[in-house]
């Protein structure tokens, strides 16, 4: 980035951060499904012989996006937390391949005591937003934006126990993020963590697989997935998920309910 970094949060609205070209491989495809809880019995997700890719896949071959603001100087990257996912689903990733992303900024709310920035990257296959609360990046004067919504009205159609695995998050950040909180006792205790936790994202693609099978769909028909990161879930920990009518959901693990206003629909 050739333009000198804004001083307020507010003015990296609109901002272009790059186009970047991102290959992979069946191994790369193979060992994300191993990561977020894909079974050996699922051979089309775990064989490359006749290979489906699960399509929030695709996350960890755009994660430069966020990076890419952070590094610039838009936040503090060792204070600022993934609040939010959203991801769209345009048509499938093939086995192996590249595709070409380009990502910008879109809106910047001013929370008070925080930013929030919202990061969109585009593809041919998906469009995907990282949401990032900042703090220390609020009081710039701009729309606080909206509120948190609402939880679904109704009781659950289904709930189920969904385990994640042990070596979990020492798996998911081969394929990208490699951040100390999730391998390093001593960078999780400096955020005041008893051990390192799970991403966000792995979290949301674990469930994923489970919330396909409730409605009786293959996780790489996945066509829509978002929700909001409360609370943190420790590799191992099983957690609970909620499902509720129109695909959407809600994650309960021992900390709280770690992912809520979440919604997931399927082909």
């Amino acid at each position: 980035m050739t333009e000198a970094a804004p001083a307020l949060a507010g003015d990296w609205a609109g901002r272009h951060l790059g186009t970047r070209t991102v290959s992979w491989t069946e191994r790369d495809a193979i060992l994300y499904a191993l990561a977020v809880g894909a079974r050996a019995d699922q051979l089309d997700l775990v064989y490359e012989k006749n290979l489906r890719v699960l399509p929030s896949f695709v996350l960890t071959l755009a994660q430069w996006a966020p990076d890419v603001l952070g590094s610039a100087g838009a936040f503090d990257v060792g204070t600022t937390l993934h609040g939010a996912q959203r991801l769209t689903v345009l048509e499938p990733l093939p086995a192996a391949g590249e595709l070409t992303f380009s990502a910008s900024v879109g809106a910047v709310w001013d929370k008070g005591s925080a930013a929030v920035f919202d990061v969109t990257v585009e593809s041919r296959c998906s469009v995907a937003t990282w949401t990032l609360f900042a703090p220390g990046r609020g009081g710039f004067g701009g729309e606080r934006g909206p509120g948190r919504p609402e939880p679904p009205p109704a009781a659950p159609e289904s709930t189920t126990a969904v385990p994640t695995a042990a070596t979990a998050a020492v798996l998911y950040r081969l394929l990208g993020d490699r951040h100390a909180i999730h391998v390093d006792p001593a960078a999780a205790a400096a955020i005041g963590r008893p051990r390192p936790i799970l991403h966000g994202l792995a979290t949301l693609a674990t469930v994923s697989l489970a919330l396909a099978e409730q409605a009786g769909a293959h996780p790489a028909d996945l066509r829509e997935l978002s929700g909001r990161f409360a609370a943190p879930v420790f590799p191992g920990e099983t957690v609970t998920v909620r499902r509720y009518a129109g695909g959407a959901f809600d994650v309960l693990s021992a900390a709280g309910t770690a992912i809520e206003c979440g919604l997931a629909r399927f082909t």
